[in-house]
């Protein structure tokens, strides 16, 4: 299900995984390359857990049509409540040090469904983007399809490797 209004877009999958693994997956910058629903992200250039709001973390990106081609977001998690959700703003880091925050937030809401299945729901919301900033990016910079592509590639990570299996998840940062 994808859900579209003015300033946001969102979209729902269901999971059969209990909403800690699918929190722990998402807690782990290095699955996001593998989760990521656009293709954009490349690499975690930092590899620490979530764990505190206002916590930063970068990512290595790939864009066709960014100046650079190559380049790096710095994150700041905005929200962080084990298991039931988790988001972060991005932007860049500058060269003091300082993050500029471009106002486009990354929202995770996992809704446990009895002891192994979980509701996601992945939110992109560009509400707080500063004006000048929609004079040169489009919003969103991607298809409602990319969403519920990511949904579909977190279920796999998160799922076990096989039905006999140990329970134990994928290799992080990688796709099945």
């Amino acid at each position: 299900m994808n859900t579209v209004d003015q300033e946001s877009v969102s979209a729902t999958l269901t999971v059969a995984v209990p909403a800690a693994r699918v929190f722990a997956v998402l807690a782990d910058p290095t699955t996001h390359a593998a989760i990521d629903g656009t293709g954009w992200v490349s690499e975690a250039a930092d590899r620490a857990p979530l764990s505190d709001v206002g916590q930063v973390f970068r990512m290595d990106m790939y864009h066709p049509d960014h100046p650079d081609g190559h380049y790096r977001t710095a994150n700041q998690v905005q929200v962080l409540d084990p298991p039931h959700a988790i988001g972060w703003l991005t932007g860049t880091e500058r060269e003091d040090g300082g993050l500029e925050l471009g106002g486009w937030l990354w929202r995770y809401d996992l809704t446990p469904l009895g002891p192994a299945g979980t509701e996601v729901t992945l939110t992109y919301d560009w509400s707080a983007v500063p004006r000048f900033r929609r004079e040169y990016i489009r919003f969103p910079p991607f298809g409602p399809e990319h969403l519920i592509n990511s949904l579909r590639h977190l279920a796999e990570l998160a799922a076990p490797v096989s039905r006999t299996g140990a329970g134990v998840g994928r290799v992080p940062g990688g796709r099945p």
